[in-house]
């Protein structure tokens, strides 16, 4: 009889995990600024062993304290979907509560992936809307005392302090993701006052399209400006690279970035993933 047991994922299972991810269609993965496999060693990875070959995985190595994403959820076929998610399952929920617990998130894109997180107590919290704004004329904005220049890497500890006051704890980005983002960028701009950073973007593309991954305005300089002065900074930079469309995500209940990105000429794709979360308590 096969061994079949839940076990910590480690650096030796990098290429089963890779050839499970490669091959599998059953996949849930995060969007995020790291593959699957760079989580690897991390807490909260989790590997279905059968004699010593993964046939399922889940991985929600949290950045920030108490928040712990789910980045990977794959599974063999020989396993149906909620089989291999409640073996997995059982095992994190427990060592999230003896870690001291953690809301534990995903952006379930597929179908199937919600109908297992729905039926396992996750709830639907918001959902993800998908914008697109395409090349059209656009006015230079310019604010008030406020100046928009070339993000650095000495900035990105400012940047953090700007990201953390504008989002709840679930969206915030530390210091090392925004470093890792700020490598992978196409363009990153910030916005300053006399008082240093108030806002910033980061935008990854290639030659056809761009993304603008993060735009982050401080709530005390809200409504003065930045946000579209950063915006518009972008779409300059955007037209001389000869990138004609741009793409961006936010959350459907954020009125205040929806309104920015549709006055800036932003429409709806269509598209939208439902975000859902769990609670998982502290072992009293």
């Amino acid at each position: 009889m096969i061994n079949t047991f839940v076990r910590p994922a480690d650096h030796n299972d990098h290429q089963q995990l890779s050839n499970l991810i490669f091959f599998e269609t059953r996949l849930h993965r995060h969007l995020d600024w790291r593959s699957p496999l760079e989580w690897l060693g991390a807490p909260f990875y989790w590997a279905l062993d059968e004699g010593g070959q993964i046939t399922a995985a889940l991985a929600c190595p949290a950045e920030r304290a108490g928040i712990a994403w789910v980045r990977l959820f794959v599974y063999a076929g020989r396993w149906s979907a909620n089989d291999a998610w409640n073996i997995l399952w059982s095992t994190a929920r427990d060592e999230i509560s003896d870690s001291g617990g953690a809301t534990v998130a995903a952006i379930a894109i597929q179908p199937w992936f919600r109908e297992v997180l729905a039926a396992n107590g996750f709830e639907n919290r918001q959902q993800i809307v998908l914008l697109e704004w395409r090349y059209q004329p656009w006015p230079t904005y310019e604010a008030n005392e406020i100046h928009i220049r070339r993000m650095t890497e000495a900035d990105l500890p400012e940047v953090e302090w700007t990201d953390a006051a504008s989002f709840d704890p679930l969206w915030q980005n530390p210091l090392e993701t925004l470093e890792r983002a700020f490598a992978q960028s196409m363009f990153a701009t910030v916005a300053e006052n006399k008082d240093g950073i108030i806002g910033y973007q980061l935008s990854t593309g290639s030659t056809q399209r761009a993304h603008l991954a993060r735009l982050a305005v401080h709530p005390s300089v809200q409504g003065q400006g930045a946000g579209s002065a950063l915006l518009s900074d972008l779409f300059t930079r955007l037209a001389q690279a000869g990138v004609g469309r741009l793409s961006v995500n936010t959350q459907s209940d954020n009125q205040v970035s929806l309104s920015l990105y549709q006055r800036a000429g932003f429409v709806r794709t269509g598209e939208q993933y439902p975000v859902y979360t769990f609670a998982v308590p502290a072992y009293a």
